[in-house]
């Protein structure tokens, strides 16, 4: 069967899937991983585009509906939307499309150019609008579902849009490899302690569509661990972050509850002598974040002391 993709709004008034979002009135199925939405028996998956192309794969679950929607825009989405609209292009590059939709999601990729078309993807999300953010995903919808293949098959065409980012993830890669970037693993509380030398450069790369990420590229980071807990020491700049896949409903492996870090915020505002403020983000945020202005007074050993502490006593 073959879906027609149809704005979110306009969706509310005829039958149709969601992938990768919240089901609305006129939804007949979700294939999202997203918290609280129930999954079909035997479709649940890491990734929405992974249930989506389970879902192709058993004829029997198809639902009466034609129509495939998402309520924002991602590289998950839209795989996801692909997959059922273009089923014969998508099933045909199935685990390439993961891979765009696992680099935008999780910032992991397997082929260098899942990354790059994940860069292009976030880069084109960027773009000032005066649209509203509903209207513009349908816009990105319209505008990239009829792009995917090129800009996942044939990246140098678009290199303008990804040469920059690509070029912060291969220097991110070789401070890794040759050391400057130390990553040291506790397992029982699911942390990966990112040690970047002093002298390094602060580096980034994208978040899922238009989001950015400081201090590393988050993909040379993910695929150097598996841990889902980071703290990213660079001098005396920290941060902490819980990975995205603590949000989903990840089922590929047990994922530990994430723990409210706003106390801790507080207690090592009070413990800095230079004025320097922590922040901690909601904890059901998408990836929540402690972090802090300006330059810590706080000695790295006795950082990662509390941290540990927090995390073990949860």
């Amino acid at each position: 069967m073959r879906f027609r993709y149809l704005d979110y709004e306009a969706s509310r008034q005829i039958p149709n899937i969601v992938v990768d979002g919240s089901p609305n009135e006129a939804s007949v199925l979700a294939l999202s991983h997203w918290p609280g939405i129930a999954s079909p028996p035997g479709l649940a998956r890491d990734l929405s585009a992974e249930m989506a192309f389970a879902y192709l794969a058993d004829p029997a679950r198809h639902e009466p509906a034609e129509v495939v929607t998402n309520n924002h825009f991602d590289q998950d989405g839209l795989v996801s939307i692909h997959a059922l609209v273009e089923p014969e292009q998508s099933l045909a590059q199935r685990e390439l499309l993961i891979d765009v939709a696992a680099a935008g999601d999780f910032a992991t990729y397997r082929d260098r150019r899942a990354a790059r078309a994940s860069m292009v993807l976030s880069k084109l999300a960027e773009a000032e609008t005066t649209c509203t953010y509903s209207e513009f995903t349908d816009q990105l919808y319209a505008e990239l579902l009829p792009q995917l293949m090129t800009i996942v098959l044939d990246n140098d065409r678009y290199r303008e849009l990804w040469a920059d980012e690509d070029d912060q993830l291969t220097a991110s890669e070789q401070a890794i490899t040759s050391r400057a970037v130390m990553i040291a693993e506790q397992p029982q509380i699911d942390l990966a302690v990112v040690t970047i030398d002093p002298d390094q450069p602060v580096r980034h790369g994208h978040r899922f569509g238009g989001d950015s990420f400081e201090g590393l590229h988050p993909m040379a980071i993910h695929n150097a661990t598996d841990r889902f807990r980071l703290l990213v020491v660079h001098g005396r700049r920290y941060r902490y972050v819980d990975r995205y896949e603590t949000w989903v409903q990840y089922r590929s492996r047990p994922v530990l509850a994430r723990v409210d870090m706003r106390p801790l915020a507080e207690q090592l505002t009070a413990l800095e002598t230079g004025g320097v403020s922590w922040t901690a983000g909601d904890p059901g945020g998408l990836s929540p974040e402690l972090s802090h202005d300006g330059e810590s007074t706080i000695d790295a050993t006795e950082l990662l002391q509390l941290v540990t502490t927090t995390l073990f006593r949860a």
